[in-house]
């Protein structure tokens, strides 16, 4: 398959994991079963311990420099605090079973279909099929046994798939020169939306997120209307580009055929999803 169309593929295939995936976060299944574990019940701890969990118990730092686009201190506040409460073995345990649960839940009949079946298959010799360097969350993941459950596997598959693409991202970040908050001021801004608006950095100080948004304007990435210079989108795109371009050895394991048979197998399991908002 040509790389443009590799790439393309990519980026429609990023769509259809994060629908799947994003169960984890969406729904309440696993913020419960995390939060059965003696986590306090705010969200967050369940989010450190259950995405971190692959990593073992490392230090907040290794955590913030993998989990690149959180603000500093964001991590310490979870970890590894969260690991006097329970066990990396025992979260994934609990992320994993709440996550099915809700699949189960939200796609009903679908979830015992045998098309699923071959659609878990697929993804699942997909997403164990990239190199490990340079990926750590990635490589964390693959060190986990495969479920046999098929909506357990597609699960883990879909995650697979996404955090490989997410390592990728940071790298691409981290070529550009992108820190993490810019990285959200320049998703924020490329969307048509104020940085302070933007969820997961609107309730940074004013005076840091300025300073973030000074950087940037500094740097010419951003002009004097406050929203992305042509440099600034040329930025964004590229490092989009190179995201998709980093996202293709999973599918480059797949045939034509295999691929398009994932895809075909993936759109009525995310079109359920969508329609529900993966929760």
């Amino acid at each position: 398959m040509p790389d443009a169309e590799l790439e393309r593929s990519a980026r429609r295939m990023h769509g259809l994991v994060e629908s799947i995936h994003l169960v984890t976060y969406f729904a309440e299944e696993p913020s419960v079963a995390l939060a059965a574990l003696g986590l306090r019940d705010n969200y967050w701890d369940g989010y450190f311990a259950g995405r971190a969990a692959p990593l073992g118990q490392v230090p907040a730092e290794v955590v913030h420099a993998i989990f690149y686009n959180f603000a500093d201190g964001e991590v310490a506040r979870h970890i590894p605090r969260v690991w006097k409460v329970t066990t990396p073995q025992a979260a994934l345990a609990a992320r994993q079973e709440g996550s099915v649960a809700a699949l189960r839940r939200i796609l009903g009949d679908l979830a015992d279909s045998p098309g699923l079946v071959r659609t878990a298959d697929l993804a699942t010799k997909a997403g164990l099929s990239a190199p490990i360097v340079g990926r750590p969350l990635y490589a964390g993941l693959r060190r986990l046994p495969v479920p046999d459950d098929p909506v357990a596997r597609l699960w883990h598959a879909a995650t697979l798939i996404r955090e490989h693409r997410g390592d990728g991202h940071t790298a691409a970040l981290v070529g550009a020169g992108i820190g993490g908050t810019e990285a959200h001021v320049l998703h924020a801004l490329f969307d048509g939306m104020p940085a302070e608006k933007f969820g997961r950095i609107h309730h940074l100080p004013p005076a840091r997120l300025g300073a973030v948004i000074a950087g940037l304007r500094k740097r010419g990435l951003i002009d004097d209307s406050g929203w992305l210079s042509p440099a600034g989108r040329r930025t964004k795109i590229e490092i989009e580009a190179m995201t998709d371009r980093l996202a293709t050895p999973p599918l480059a394991a797949l045939d034509p055929e295999e691929l398009e048979q994932l895809f075909s197998g993936l759109e009525p399991i995310c079109a359920v999803l969508d329609a529900a908002g993966s929760r």
